[in-house]
């Protein structure tokens, strides 16, 4: 078993094609004078590197031998990688890089329904949770052990599900308008807690090993049961802790909104917290958090609710 890096030539192209590319737009960005911040580069970088180590780095040799490494595989293509490339913003770079008949394109494709429903949490999390479920508790490890073409598949689904599903809640990606609210973003990922920790309970706790192709594949390492039993761990505490991290991510975010009094809840919540306090014909210009200003207006609407019923009582 060769323990060295290896060459996968059609992930190398496609990699390859991504990071030019990336270039080639930044380049154009840089003539037009538009600003890029650089920690979005560092970002589109890092996440290539990413996907070099696990298609040919070691990494990948042992996933096929080893489960707790496959694992580290896979939370490496669903949630490290799916980051780095909301960081980088890909598709702010090709919108603002395109020029004008590019930008209406992804505009257009922006606000279409088949963009918002591939990026709604109402469908990311129950396919993120499927994919996490159903390629770890049933016998789709045995199968993708022993099939090459399954295992592609599977880092291909692990990607683009992460992908799909962080797109609206990692960062400021140019996605929806108006974008999901960091309060709603924060209470998605909490949800997506619940797989990482369901599968990798489930991992440690079973006495039958759900994928024996791993501890049969060699004569070294742990057995099946304790190889599984690793990969669990991995998944429940290293899942759970990405999840937390990109938690104080949101958190960050949630705060430096509306220029700083992380008060926001987005735009839907706040309309509906501004009509609860201030009542439907309340005045747009002002601002539910600011003390004075809530409560003279606050004030005017029991005073006008007073009035309505002090004329309904006289006229009864």
């Amino acid at each position: 078993m060769s323990t060295g890096w290896t060459a996968s030539p059609v992930a190398d192209v496609l990699i390859a094609v991504a990071v030019i590319g990336y270039l080639v737009l930044l380049i154009r960005l840089r003539r037009t004078a538009q600003p890029w911040p650089s920690r979005r580069t560092v970002s589109a970088v890092a996440a290539a590197a990413v996907l070099v180590l696990v298609v040919n780095s070691p990494l990948s040799t042992y996933s096929h031998h080893l489960f707790w490494v496959h694992m580290i595989v896979h939370l490496l293509l669903i949630s490290v990688v799916p980051a780095l490339l909301v960081w980088a913003q890909p598709i702010r770079l090709l919108h603002n890089a395109g020029g004008p008949d590019t930008q209406v394109r992804i505009d257009s494709l922006r606000s279409g329904w088949a963009f918002r429903w591939l990026i709604n949490p109402r469908l990311t999390v129950p396919l993120y949770a499927a994919v996490l479920v159903l390629t770890h508790l049933t016998g789709f490890q045995q199968a993708m052990s022993q099939h090459m073409w399954i295992h592609t598949s599977e880092l291909v689904l692990y990607l683009v599900a992460g992908y799909l599903l962080l797109l609206p809640l990692a960062g400021s990606e140019l996605t929806t308008d108006p974008p999901l609210a960091p309060f709603l973003c924060f209470i998605v990922v909490v949800l997506c807690m619940g797989p990482d920790t369901l599968v990798g309970v489930e991992l440690m706790m079973t006495d039958t090993a759900l994928a024996p192709a791993y501890a049969a594949s060699r004569s070294w390492g742990p057995s099946a049961l304790v190889d599984q039993s690793a990969a669990g761990a991995i998944m429940w505490f290293a899942g759970d802790g990405l999840m937390m991290i990109l938690m104080v991510v949101i958190g960050g975010r949630w705060i430096a909104s509306r220029d700083g009094s992380g008060s926001s809840f987005g735009p839907w919540l706040d309309q509906i917290r501004r009509q609860t306090t201030l009542g439907d014909d309340f005045d747009p210009s002002v601002d539910v958090d600011d003390d004075d200003a809530a409560l003279a207006a606050y004030n005017a609407r029991l005073a006008a609710l007073h009035g309505r019923k002090q004329n309904g009582a006289n006229g009864l």
